[in-house]
């Protein structure tokens, strides 16, 4: 769904700005000397304070490194300028949230027009809002060890999940002759931490015959979680080489992305007992345990490069050509056996993945007649999939490879737009798009879907209205539609490779399920901006959008996604009471809503809302003071009403009827923010930030009632219900 950008405000992740804002630097407002070097700067120092503890945080405290913080801070940041008007070079170099975990450093080297050098330094940091109760010992590392909880759930020790990132970054732009330049960036990632994640087995399975299900004496599935272990590097380099003269712009560039992980593997050590699903200690039934103990891979070390070539062309004073060509390719050759895993295909000491990818896009854009524009763009990309195709998976006797996955997609749009007179403006668009997914590995297999599709093919038309500011108001209008459709289905056959089929009907039983990505569509848009002026004082920006996809079942049955929708709806405003008082304010209400029939009859429906308000001020009650705030509210629901189909047996519907289905999950979060800053004098000033937040978080997923839900170690994951979180920050300005 989409969102206004003023939703923001409301966001967990930056409630704190302003406060956190208060430890940068402020600009100096001095005047430049009469020498030609002049220089200005800002230096902010001061102190934070907050309330509540880790668990009142855990929303507050995501991505602003407060979730654990001391109940003070530091608050402190630089900001400085040098500039020489006479060799016209300036220096600036500044500093962000110094004294917390969400540090930033830039320093920044040019000559107007002829060579910019930059290099930054950043960190940031993401706590998982839910922590985490267990007995395991270990959880985050590579080698955790398993350790059922004696007292049950909620009695073992609580951690929170947490990945750091630490940036360093380089650039260059250097003007060679007036006409050309190069740009050279690179940028370091290194990540560190541990996030959600598990592993879990069913008995008796298919991929492991000597598997035994649960008994009164045995346990025989189990959950559990185990986090994963992050330690990891990312380096990016960009280059880029740029012409321009009066009819031509040309660029040439490479892009590499190059990801390195140090840990290769997670080994578990699970005990021979766990929980069974209703939190019986017993012990693990005939082949589970050394399920559980297989070690899990970890995200392989992988490579991404590019080059392409793009530009356009001015073939006249009405007529423009663009035009792109683009070739990647992707590996990942990360050795098995090296890395802790065993029992690879003969021959095949690693994956040897490799994709390349060829593009080749061209536009023309021509102006026949001062009111009629006219477009027409086509592009071709071609992925090869290279990947060696071997025998990596084992269901009891049985054996099947990878699956090579190469893709053709062509994609074109015509377009024309019309001035119909000085203030009315129409477009209408015609785009196709052909998706051809290449003839499947006739020695893989396919699971868990119905049916697969070659090929899909989809074509849209896009029709829009404008009108430009004319005396108090402008806006636009715009009506899409796009129908999707494809080529015969492919149903999986019993044991490897897929059959075409003609008649779905006759192929396929009534619970046969088509993946939505490949179904036929019919996709209806409608959108609507206006932006009135209602006086000088007053002004509204209105957004209302309305969508819906309709799927079709190739047979008589309907199973699967039957329909998705979304609307949304919001005004803006913004009101100058005075010279020196301002007021702002928004609502914003949006839903998405999802359609589908199970099996059995059910009838299962998704609907997310979510409502955003908000009003703020800023004003100066005297030349020395300015003031400010806003107020804001959020209110998130999920909810999944069902239904049932008349042919569904009496005992389902008795079920319905007295469980009443499933609960609502919501957040609410109401936020609070004021400021003030009070110039001493000249150069020096004090800000005050003050801000709170409420949440209300209802998530039956994790807790149902009082009644977490617990892994088979008795493991749980919690979020407490209703957070309060206030922070006040106090900095001391001085101005040179």
């Amino acid at each position: 769904m989409k969102h206004p950008a003023h939703r923001l405000s409301a966001r967990p992740t930056t409630l704190m700005l302003a406060v956190l804002a208060a430890c940068g630097g402020v600009q100096a407002q001095s005047s430049v000397a009469e020498s030609s070097a002049s220089s200005e700067g800002s230096v902010g120092v001061g102190i934070g304070l907050i309330s509540g503890d880790s668990a009142d945080r855990s929303q507050f405290g995501q991505y602003n490194g407060l979730r654990t913080a001391p109940t003070g801070v530091g608050l402190l940041g630089f900001d400085y300028l040098r500039r020489d008007l006479r060799e016209g070079t300036a220096i600036d170099f500044s500093g962000t949230n110094l004294g917390l975990q969400t540090r930033e450093l830039r320093l920044g080297w040019n000559r107007q027009g002829d060579w910019k050098v930059f290099a930054d330094y950043n960190e940031q940091i993401h706590y998982d809002p839910y922590s985490v109760n267990s007995g395991s010992i270990g959880l985050g590392t590579t080698n955790p060890q398993v350790v059922v909880l004696p007292g049950g759930a909620g009695t073992g020790d609580t951690f929170d999940l947490k990945v750091k990132r630490t940036a360093f970054g380089l650039g260059l732009w250097k003007a060679i002759t007036p006409a050309v330049n190069v740009e050279v960036k690179f940028n370091s990632e290194d990540r560190n931490g541990a996030r959600a994640f598990g592993n879990g087995f069913t008995c008796p399975s298919a991929t492991a015959p000597g598997c035994v299900g649960a008994t009164g004496a045995y346990t025989g599935s189990a959950v559990l979680m185990l986090p994963e272990p992050i330690d990891s590097n990312t380096t990016i380099v960009d280059a880029r080489v740029s012409y321009a003269d009066a009819k031509m712009n040309l660029s040439a560039g490479y892009y590499g992305s190059f990801y390195k992980n140090n840990n290769t593997v997670l080994q578990p050590n699970v005990p021979g007992a766990l929980n069974n699903p209703v939190g019986t200690l017993l012990p693990l039934n005939t082949g589970l345990q050394p399920i559980l103990n297989l070690p899990l891979a970890l995200p392989p070390d992988n490579q991404a490069q590019f080059i392409d070539v793009t530009g356009n062309y001015l073939l006249s004073t009405t007529t423009n050509v663009k035009f792109k060509l683009g070739y990647s390719w992707l590996t990942q050759d990360q050795d098995f056996a090296s890395s802790g895993l065993n029992g690879a295909p003969a021959g095949s000491p690693n994956l040897g993945a490799s994709v390349n990818t060829g593009l080749a896009l061209v536009g023309v854009t021509s102006r026949p007649t001062p009111q009629l524009t006219l477009t027409a763009d086509g592009s071709y990309q071609s992925r090869n999939d290279q990947t060696p195709v071997a025998l990596y998976n084992v269901e009891g006797v049985n054996t099947y490879t990878n699956r090579s996955y190469p893709l053709q997609t062509i994609r074109a749009r015509l377009g024309a737009g019309y001035q119909f007179n000085r203030d009315y403006r129409g477009t209408l668009d015609v785009g196709y798009e052909s998706l051809d997914r290449g003839t499947f590995t006739p020695t893989s297999a396919v699971a868990g879907v119905s049916a697969l599709r070659q090929s899909t093919d989809e074509t849209g038309v896009k029709l829009e209205v404008r009108r430009r500011m004319i005396e108090d108001w402008s806006g636009a209008l715009t009506l899409s539609s796009a129908w999707r459709n494809g080529s015969d289905w492919l149903k999986p056959n019993s044991g490897t490779g897929v059959t075409e089929v003609s008649d779905p009907n006759a192929a396929f039983t009534p619970t046969a399920i088509f993946p939505y990505s490949l179904a036929d569509r019919r996709r209806d848009k409608l959108k609507l901006t206006v932006n009135w002026q209602a006086s000088e004082a007053l002004s509204l920006q209105f957004l209302a959008e309305g969508g819906q996809d309709e799927f079709s079942s190739p047979t008589s049955y309907q199973e699967g996604v039957e329909k998705t929708k979304l609307n949304l709806f919001s005004i803006d405003g913004d009101y100058i009471l005075s010279e020196d008082w301002r007021l702002t304010g928004f609502i914003s209400t949006g839903q998405q809503q999802l359609h589908q029939t199970r099996p059995a009859g059910y009838i299962l429906s998704f609907k997310d809302t979510t409502t955003t308000l908000g009003i703020g001020f800023n004003g100066k009650p005297m030349p020395q003071l300015r003031v400010g705030g806003n107020l804001a509210y959020m209110n998130t629901k999920n909810a999944y009403p069902q239904d049932l189909q008349p042919s569904t047996s009496p005992a389902n519907q008795a079920l319905l009827a007295a469980s009443g289905g499933l609960p609502n999950v919501y957040f609410r979060q109401t936020t609070l923010n004021l400021f003030g800053t009070y110039d001493i004098d000249k150069k020096s000033a004090v800000r005050v930030n003050v801000a709170y937040q409420y949440n209300d978080v209802n998530d039956w997923i994790w807790n149902y009632g009082n009644t977490p839900y617990a892994y088979s170690d008795a493991t749980t994951l919690y979020q407490q219900q209703n957070q309060s979180v206030g922070m006040i920050g106090v900095v001391y300005i001085y101005r040179f």
